[in-house]
This record gives structure tokens, C-alpha cells and sequence, in this order.
């Protein structure tokens, strides 16, 4: 009988992915129940070392530059080495940037709050500062409720600071 070259491609693809069916299942563990189990992950965290029964290979890890002392080891190389999961390094760092983006995005929000108050007060300042210069009399009321007119010095003073809050709130 002769295999047609077609059928004989296909029948080596298939073996091909058995063989790496088989090369992911590399956990090999007892359950509670004493059953045994094959997974490409680690068993739960309830099944003792001695019930693992096949643990993967260590990955075959490319050579590392070589660090000269006073530098430091690149990052791949020292989560390697403090045996730090690089899924996990991963997920520390979007963590890590998600944060900062909420901080970044708090900063922003009271930047703009002080910027809203800078402009309030500075319209403020200016519309007190065009009453002032206008000429006309200025009254306020004292501690006893009396109503009391702004002398010279008095207005000129306070033009003096309407004049200060327009500088520094009206950037």
C-alpha cells in the first residue's frame, strides 16, 4: 500500500502536535482524592512537594552579559535570578503605571482647581481695583457697624494690594 505524499504531511503535523501537546503538560501531581493530574500550570497551592510528581524543566536561558562591578545587572537577569516571575514583574508594572496615571490625573484636577481660583480671584481683584481707581467715595462698614469712607491713604493702600493680587492671579 502506498501513502500518498499529502496524507503523509498531514500524519506529521499531527505527531508534531501531539509532541507539543505533550511537552506543555510538565506538571505532574497527586490530588487530595489521590488521583493523578497533568497540567502545563502549577498544581493549587494545598498539594504538598511530596505529591508532586514531575515538575518542568528549568527554561534553557540565554547567556547574560557578564555585569563588571559598580553596574548593575540588567532587570531580566536579576528577576531571574531572585527567581521573580516575569508575569508577575509584568503585572507589578502596569499596577505600578496605573497609578501613577490615577496620581497624574489627581495633580491635574487640582492644578486645574487652583487655576479656577486664581481666575476668580483675579476678576475680583480687578473689579475692586477699577472701583478703587474710579474716584468715587468707598464705605465700609467698621467693628461697632458704623459706616466708615476710605481716606486717601486708606485707597491708596488698597489699590497697592488689588494691584499685587492682579499681578500674581492674573498670569
Amino acid at each position: 500500500m502506498m501513502i500518498r505524499p499529502g496524507f503523509r504531511a498531514l500524519a506529521i503535523a499531527f505527531a508534531l502536535c501531539a509532541v507539543a501537546s505533550l511537552a506543555q503538560a510538565q506538571w505532574k501531581w497527586k490530588d487530595a482524592s489521590g488521583q493523578v493530574q497533568y497540567s502545563d500550570r502549577p498544581p493549587p497551592n494545598g498539594v504538598a512537594d511530596k505529591d508532586i510528581l514531575l515538575r518542568p524543566a528549568p527554561p534553557v536561558t540565554r547567556a547574560q552579559p557578564v555585569a563588571t562591578p559598580g553596574s548593575a545587572p540588567p532587570a531580566a537577569a536579576a528577576s531571574a535570578a531572585a527567581g521573580i516571575d516575569p508575569a508577575l514583574e509584568a503585572k507589578k508594572k502596569q499596577a505600578d503605571k496605573q497609578l501613577a496615571d490615577a496620581d497624574a490625573a489627581k495633580k491635574k484636577a487640582e492644578e486645574e482647581k487652583i487655576a479656577q481660583s486664581r481666575a476668580a480671584n483675579c476678576q475680583a481683584a480687578q473689579s475692586n481695583l477699577r472701583a478703587l481707581q474710579d474716584g468715587q467715595r468707598i464705605a465700609r462698614t467698621n467693628e461697632k457697624g458704623e459706616r466708615v469712607f476710605l481716606e486717601d491713604a486708606e485707597r491708596t493702600r488698597e489699590i497697592e494690594r488689588a494691584r499685587q493680587v492682579v499681578a500674581t492671579d492674573c498670569k
